[in-house]
């Protein structure tokens, strides 16, 4: 399944953090923090100003962001685990 993004929305798929804390101890699924890294897999067009023109997008596809806590919403598809959210909720694009 394709997803195609409307507006300043962007999809993205969230990277694993590191399981084992110092000493060796793995933490289970249910005691880890969401996280707030993820892989920007789909970009929409671009919000659309008062004056009818379109706002260009920061990020693309590829970029690698870190993004509010709590922001988006998240789906499942095909057993992979997405998030949906603005373009707004991105804090910053890691290089």
């Amino acid at each position: 399944m394709k997803l195609k993004p409307l507006g300043d929305h962007i999809v993205v798929k969230p990277l694993e953090e590191e399981v084992v804390k110092k000493g060796g101890i793995i933490i289970p699924d249910t005691a880890k923090e969401k996280p707030q890294k993820g892989e920007v897999v789909a970009v929409g067009p671009g919000k659309t100003l008062d004056n009818g023109q379109k706002k260009p997008m920061e990020v693309k596809v590829g970029d690698k962001i870190i993004h509010q806590k709590y922001g988006g919403t998240e789906i499942k598809i095909d057993d992979e685990e997405y998030i949906i959210m603005n373009e707004d909720d991105v804090l910053a694009i890691i290089e």
